[in-house]
């Protein structure tokens, strides 16, 4: 049994690094011809352990690996890891979180540790852009640990500060982490490796680090066995020259030209053959344009290869893929599993589209540690009967789509117009939610102000001593407020029960308002009483509840000191009728 190269995926913020420290391993000027300098697509690039060697020659004498090198998977973002799944599991072995030293975690960084941490995918921290410290001295290629006692003790100590705020920010997110020179248990301890991908420097220390910790602790994952192939497909699209193409990781077994192949699809199972298989040459990465494929017979784990296929309908970023021999019975099953989301649907919830299975899952679970219900989830964008399906529901709060990065259709988008449906779209996930959380509280408090105009809840109001400015016609009278709301028009009560009048005017000053929140004194004009009568300073009194609308209040809508006086207006009401209310 041979031992496959481990999966690397390389992480990130936007603009932190990712792909010029792939640039740095390989030698090549990737990130320079990307639009804007940002990944535009996955890119995989195999590294030769060859190539490890000579980059770790000044910190290792006599290397003993047993690895072939390794297979990094360049991501445009964090999204796109959750897409990449090897038998329901993440497709990684290994992960690099690049993070900028200067400007520590950022949104799209805690997303990645975080789905690293729900997928338990090994992982390494690439603090990049030492060079930018003031006073650091670079040496091309040179290992940080040898570098680091080179600079002048104030360098280390502004780079020290640097990486304690990013090891807080790990703390704050559950992970131990240190600089990896200072750690004597991987596996207690995420490691830190401080590098340039720009002057080089720590780029050995990283692959030493990346190499030692697949051999100590992943050999027996890293197992292949002679076979069929499987896979996952990373992206669809049209390559000049080529026509529609799959870019797929082979992470298990042998796949050839020819070869039977079934794909997991949106529409179900997809059997087609393999009509070409082409891969970059070591140390060119796959989206390369600048790079002809070399075509090959055979190719075996682990790989990053361009397929040519038969039929191509349906297939998404994320779909497993399994060469046969037979029929597809010999690995339907799998597919199935594979395609299927393990996250149990709510009866009713939200909808939410996004850009693969991986993602949808990932959402899912966030979704519900957060108490979110999601009724329907699906691969794909935003679509006009997606739509329709929403504007259909009764619940205001139903009528939302969450589209994880995903578009919306044109004639989605038309339909918008004229519906009260919402889409809520975004990259991360945490962020996304957090976002539909935003608008989930700002609808609950427009439709509680709402129904608190149209329904009267628990109030309670004490008449201050030496506070009447007038005995009647309206009597006005200056009043604190115990609990609940004070609104204008509602009736009062006495605690014996007896009704007192109505709510005339609420004022404070010169000001008149409309209501009067728990706390607040103001002066009421009470239509109907005389002080001294119906009422006099020192009374406790309460808004008279209609019998209809204490029925309709639920706990959930009522605050604690709204609850206790509804108990003590029930209280009240139930002398005379025991049955009130109920």
């Amino acid at each position: 049994m041979s031992i496959r190269q481990p999966i690397v995926t390389v992480m990130g913020h936007v603009d932190h690094g990712k792909t010029t420290i792939l640039d740095a391993i390989r030698g090549s000027y990737v990130a320079a011809g990307e639009s804007g300098g940002i990944t535009q697509g996955i890119g995989a690039t195999e590294v030769p352990i060859e190539r490890v060697v000579k980059l770790c020659e000044k910190i290792l004498r006599n290397p003993n690996f047993t690895v072939p090198g390794l297979l990094f998977i360049d991501t445009p973002g964090h999204h796109a890891f959750v897409s990449m799944r090897a038998r329901g599991s993440a497709l990684s072995d290994l992960a690099v979180v690049v993070i900028d030293v200067r400007e520590g975690l950022m949104p799209q960084t805690t997303e990645s540790l975080r789905l690293l941490k729900r997928y338990k995918t090994p992982f390494v921290i690439a603090a990049n852009k030492i060079d930018l410290i003031d006073g650091w001295r670079s040496k091309s290629f040179e290992p940080f640990v040898t570098l680091v006692r080179e600079q002048r003790e104030e360098v280390v100590s502004k780079l020290d500060e640097s990486l304690y705020s990013i090891i807080g920010d790990l703390s704050s997110l559950g992970f131990s982490a240190d600089r990896y020179d200072r750690i004597s248990d991987f596996t207690k301890n995420i490691a830190i490796v401080p590098l340039s991908a720009k002057s080089k420097d720590g780029i050995p220390d990283l692959l030493l680090v990346l190499v030692g910790l697949a051999q100590r602790y992943l050999e027996g994952r890293l197992d292949t066995e002679d076979g069929p192939a499987a896979g996952t497909v990373l992206e669809v699209k049209e390559e000049k020259g080529f026509g529609t193409t799959a870019d797929t990781i082979i992470y298990s077994g042998t796949l050839n030209v020819g070869d039977k192949v079934a794909i997991g699809t949106r529409n179900g199972l997809l059997a087609t053959r393999v009509r070409g298989i082409f891969k970059a040459k070591p140390l060119h990465e796959t989206k390369d344009p600048k790079e002809r494929f070399k075509p090959f017979e055979t190719v075996s784990a682990a790989a990053g290869v361009k397929l040519l296929l038969q039929e191509t309908g349906g297939i998404a970023g994320g779909s497993p893929l399994y060469a046969y021999r037979r029929d597809t019975s010999e690995v339907e099953e799998k597919i199935l599993k594979e395609s299927s989301v393990s996250v149990e649907f709510d009866e009713t919830g939200l909808l939410v589209k996004t850009d693969a299975l991986g993602s949808l899952e990932a959402l899912l679970l966030e979704a519900r540690e957060r108490g979110i219900k999601i009724e329907t989830g699906e691969v794909g964008p935003v679509s006009r009967r997606d739509i329709m399906d929403r504007a259909s529901k009764t619940e205001p709060l139903e009528k939302v789509i969450i589209a994880f990065n995903v578009p919306v259709l044109p004639e989605a988008n038309e339909s918008l117009i004229s519906s009260d449906v919402r889409v809520i779209s975004g990259d991360v996930i945490y962020t996304l939610l957090d976002n539909y959380q935003k608008w989930l509280d700002q609808k609950v408090q427009e439709s509680t102000s709402k129904r608190r105009k149209e329904i009267v809840f628990p109030c309670k109001l004490l008449l201050m001593p030496n506070h009447t400015f007038r005995i009647s016609k309206p009597a006005i009278v200056g009043t604190r407020v115990l609990g609940g709301t004070l609104m204008q028009g509602i009736s009062l009560v006495r605690q014996d029960g007896r009704e007192v009048g109505k709510v005339r005017s609420i004022r404070v000053g010169e000001e008149t308002r409309a209501q009067a929140r728990a706390g607040e004194e103001v002066a009421v004009a009470i239509e109907g009483p005389t002080v001294g009568r119906q009422i006099s300073e020192g009374d406790i009194l309460y808004a008279d509840i209609p019998e209809s609308n204490a029925r309709s209040i639920t706990k959930e809508e009522l605050n604690f000191d709204e609850g206790q006086i509804m108990e003590e207006f029930l209280t009240i009401k139930r002398k005379t009728d025991p049955f009130w209310g109920r």
